[in-house]
């Protein structure tokens, strides 16, 4: 796939364990306050796609999880996603497709609770959609703030 150096590939591995990981068990209907919740993260999650459409990966990065800053420095975040977006283009079309939350004990990731919303883009050089995953870590004071970008 995509070429990246060794801490941007840190980096997307705590986004793709992030939504590798199993999700938490299936709920019955979502609780209105739950359904908020989710709105939420699926406008943060639009919120962070569109930031990098507009080259502000750095701005990105500077708001992120305290989590990830360690595994990955801002330089390297910035290369790793500008390089993988210039690899498809431009986003052409971007649809919601998946939204999943899970618990991480903090072997294969950080510990703590991470939610994982996922899009199909369209971009202007690839025939078929992108899967596009926006990973966010619950932090100790009560926030979401990204975790991850990766595109598969």
């Amino acid at each position: 796939m995509l070429k990246r150096n060794l801490p941007f590939a840190a980096l997307l591995l705590v986004a793709c364990a992030a939504g590798a990981q199993s999700p938490a068990p299936s709920a019955p209907t979502p609780t209105p306050e739950q359904q908020r919740q989710n709105l939420k993260m699926e406008q943060a999650a639009l919120q962070v796609a569109q930031m990098v459409d507009r080259h502000q990966v750095a701005q990105i990065w500077d708001g992120a999880s305290s989590v990830i800053k360690p595994i990955v420095s801002r330089d390297a975040f910035v290369r790793g996603v500008d390089t993988d977006r210039k690899t498809v283009g431009t986003p052409t079309a971007r649809d919601l497709a998946g939204l999943s939350y899970t618990q991480s004990d903090g072997r294969t990731l950080p510990p703590g609770i991470f939610a994982n919303v996922v899009f199909a883009t369209r971009f202007a050089n690839e025939k078929q959609p992108v899967r596009e995953l926006i990973s966010f870590h619950l932090d100790n004071d009560h926030v979401w703030r990204v975790s991850g970008y990766t595109l598969r």
